[in-house]
Order: structure tokens, then sequence, then C-alpha cells
């Protein structure tokens, strides 16, 4: 998962629940201003970009369709 994936993501899902991109870094990683470093070239570690994926595995709305472009990884066993 590249960087650009995780804002396509979070850029999708924000738009389809009508929130803004700090929410969404909230749920996803704890971090209200994680996907507005992303945006500026920041980075974030594997293990955190790890659990954002997931994050968002387990939290995508079934009315919303995964990006093409984008492998979607499997739910975690918690949510499966």
């Amino acid at each position: 998962m590249q960087a650009t994936d995780l804002l396509m993501l979070s850029e999708a899902l924000a738009q389809h629940r009508n929130w803004s991109l700090s929410t969404v870094g909230f749920y996803a990683a704890n971090d209200g201003k994680f996907f507005q470093r992303i945006q500026s070239g920041g980075g974030c570690t594997l293990r955190t970009a790890h659990r954002v994926t997931v994050w968002f595995a387990d939290n995508w709305p079934a009315d919303l369709a995964w990006p093409r472009d984008i492998p979607r990884p499997p739910k975690s066993k918690e949510a499966a």
C-alpha cells in the first residue's frame, strides 16, 4: 500500500460519509492530522500504514465500491 493509496481511500470515504480528512484520520489512525501530513509529503511507519489499511478494510461501507486500483486486504480476525 502506497501513501497515495491511503490518500485515495481516505478521500473516497470522507466524501461518501461527508467527513473531513481529519475525521477519517482520527478514526483510522487516532490522529486527526495524519492524512494532512501524508498529503504534504510526510510519511508514517509501516506499522501505522498497516493499521490504517486494516481499519479501512474493516470499516469500508458496503454501499461504497473499493477503488479498483488498490488491492483490498482481508478484514481483521476481529471484524470478520
